[in-house]
């Protein structure tokens, strides 16, 4: 039986020939990197958010904001409370790496604030 250029044979079985690993594409020095999550943030279609909402002082604050909007938003596709609670994580998600602990620990106490809010907790 004659072999493929690339092929090999293992325990009696042939295979297909591999390709070559694909090396990621590396963007040049001088163009800044996407935010692509601060684009979700700011205009996504899960909420109209008001703004410096994640900013705010306490869990309350932050919770009572998303609820609003959550409410009065037309642009959500789901429920108010899912749609909020859905905003605060993604928020946590993908800020919280570069967040220091402090604010960390307010925007989670807001998720149980925001439960509060809508009365399920």
């Amino acid at each position: 039986m004659p072999r493929e250029v690339g092929a090999s044979v293992s325990a009696g079985v042939m295979t297909k020939p591999r390709k070559a690993k694909r090396t990621a594409a590396r963007s040049s020095p001088t163009r800044t990197p996407q935010k692509w999550s601060a684009a979700v943030t700011s205009g996504s279609n899960a909420l109209d958010l008001e703004p410096s909402v994640f900013a705010k002082g306490s869990p309350r604050a932050v919770a009572l904001s998303l609820k609003r909007s959550a409410e009065r938003s037309r642009r959500r596709k789901s429920e108010p409370y899912r749609s909020a609670t859905s905003m605060l994580t993604f928020y946590i998600n993908r800020a919280g790496r570069n967040l220091p602990r402090a604010r960390l620990e307010v925007l989670e106490r807001a998720k149980g604030e925001l439960r509060k809010a809508f009365g399920r907790g």
